[in-house]
């Protein structure tokens, strides 16, 4: 909820998000309708340091877009996970379908045993027509093997991949968010995060004008229903068009 002057100032006090990213949120903005959906520099370089504090090997994104929330994340498990862990290789493209060997070392960074799995994120975009201008800038940028993209419905595709998620990043329709966390929190390990996006709708939220439009009142629904689930803890960040940050217990 920043003025220009003051967005422009704390980009320039932040780490910039480097060329490709910047060429990918221009090319968003021109070739496709809703260019602002794209994360954009400040919230991108926020999921980079996320995935650094969080340290995850799965990360489970709902909602792709065009690909530059999914090219963040990924940027931090390249830092995190320089060579791919459990091969010397780039990962397969579906290579995450097996379920971890319980009795095999723990992971040395969450303590989760993942069966000497690549590190991985999964993200799924519902809408295929985005699918020509997603993947080629996926595939063709530096963290092209940490990401598997997909187009489907992740609730539905998410659970058949056998694996546990130490955090997800959901920015799919609005309407829906209850379903959808619901959905994807049995998947979450033990203190894991979801990041939740525009969970302040451009202020709507608070403005009674919008009372009877759907995707405010399923975000509304939302924060209500996180605020009252003790299996969680939340806090809201004002920054863009909101985003929460949810723990799982």
């Amino acid at each position: 909820m920043m003025n220009d002057v003051l967005e422009k100032y704390v980009q320039c006090h932040s780490a910039p998000e480097g060329d490709y990213l910047y060429r990918l949120y221009r090319a968003t903005n021109i070739h496709t309708i809703h260019g602002r959906m794209a994360s954009g520099h400040l919230q991108g370089r926020l999921l980079k340091m996320m995935v650094m504090m969080q340290r995850p090997h799965y990360i489970l994104e709902v909602g792709t877009f065009s690909g530059y929330s999914a090219i963040c994340m990924a940027e931090g498990l390249k830092e995190l996970y320089p060579t791919p862990r459990g091969t010397d290789t780039p990962p397969t493209p579906n290579g995450a379908e097996r379920v971890a060997d319980q009795h095999a070392a723990p992971h040395p960074l969450r303590g989760e045993d993942k069966g000497g799995e690549a590190p991985r994120l999964f993200t799924f975009e519902i809408n295929d027509e985005m699918e020509d201008f997603t993947r080629p800038w996926i595939e063709e940028s530096p963290v092209a093997e940490y990401i598997d993209f997909r187009i489907g419905d992740a609730i539905v595709e998410a659970p058949k991949l056998g694996v546990k998620f130490d955090m997800a990043f959901v920015d799919g329709d609005k309407r829906n968010y209850v379903e959808t966390y619901e959905a994807l929190l049995p998947l979450m390990t033990p203190g894991a995060i979801i990041l939740a996006d525009n969970t302040l709708w451009d202020g709507h939220v608070v403005d009674a004008a919008y009372d009877h439009d759907r995707q405010t009142q399923g975000i509304r629904r939302f924060n209500d229903y996180i605020r009252d689930d003790r299996r969680v803890e939340q806090v809201i960040l004002p920054m863009r068009d909101g985003l929460t940050i949810i723990r799982k217990k």
